[in-house]
């Protein structure tokens, strides 16, 4: 299962089952879970923990030290989770002190080649980074998102559930859960309505969700008076309550619309 020219550290935890190609490299603070299989020319390095059955192909390079001038020798860890799938040339920073010193993946991530993810950033579960996706440092990806290929991520954005992302897109400001983006700067389309239905939200939701998406993002209104009339006007169903509380949150300001305003602001 250990090809004879890989180099591990006698230091490195590898669970049952582990794999690790022709001429990879894994270091000494490196822990790897049941099945997981490395390919050729990898490496493992820093404080890198990676769960079970999790696949990384050629020449990946996961949890090198961050790519940040602050970082002083910090002990920062990288933690990826189950089922994830990493391939060829993607490279995976650990934290910084300043950003609370961890950079975490989820489970069942797809991560297409020379994908990178930076520094402090948080990537949920089920999600898909397509060719060349970039995310700059501290942005927070939630479940079941897709960014598309070529995607700069401004670092500190927010990406919203079951959003997707055009390719090429420059991404500045938060992402809507739910939506569909495209553009540079990229803008709010309308919903991902295909995502909303594999993941199995109902018609009737679907429904709400699109109401409230006219009012917060089509209505010309300010996010803060939008969400007032939303709470106020539309049925306040689980994913609506979502959508209120991304809104509110919202520190580097929401993605607006592609589309002209339909309603004048006063």
């Amino acid at each position: 299962m250990i090809h004879p020219s890989a180099v591990i550290s006698p230091k490195a935890k590898l669970a049952d089952g582990v794999s690790v190609g022709p001429f990879s490299v894994i270091t000494d603070n490196a822990v790897i879970g049941a099945n997981t299989k490395i390919g050729s020319h990898c490496v493992v390095d820093g404080y890198t923990t990676i769960g079970k059955n999790c696949e990384i192909f050629t020449g990946a390079v996961v949890g090198s030290r961050p790519q940040d001038l602050k970082f002083k020798g910090e002990k920062v860890v990288l933690e990826i989770g189950d089922n994830n799938i990493i391939r060829e040339y993607c490279t995976l920073n650990p934290g910084t002190a300043e950003g609370g010193g961890k950079t975490m993946m989820g489970n069942d991530n797809l991560l297409m080649a020379y994908s990178h993810i930076a520094h402090d950033c948080r990537v949920g579960s089920g999600c898909v980074l397509a060719n060349n996706a970039t995310l700059a440092g501290h942005v927070s990806i939630e479940d079941r998102a897709v960014i598309g290929g070529l995607v700069a991520i401004h670092q500190f954005v927010r990406i919203g559930m079951l959003a997707i992302i055009g390719g090429c897109s420059k991404v500045v400001q938060d992402i809507p859960p739910f939506s569909t983006c495209d553009g540079h700067p990229a803008r709010v389309y309308g919903l991902n309505l295909i995502g909303l239905r594999r993941k199995g939200i109902s018609h009737d939701s679907i429904k709400k969700i699109d109401q409230a998406f006219k009012v917060i993002f089509n209505s010309g209104l300010s996010p803060k008076h939008a969400l007032v009339r939303v709470e106020k006007e539309i049925e306040k169903t689980e994913e609506v309550i979502y959508l209120i509380n991304f809104v509110k949150s919202s520190e580097r300001g929401l993605t607006r619309s592609a589309v002209k305003h339909r309603e004048s602001a006063g």
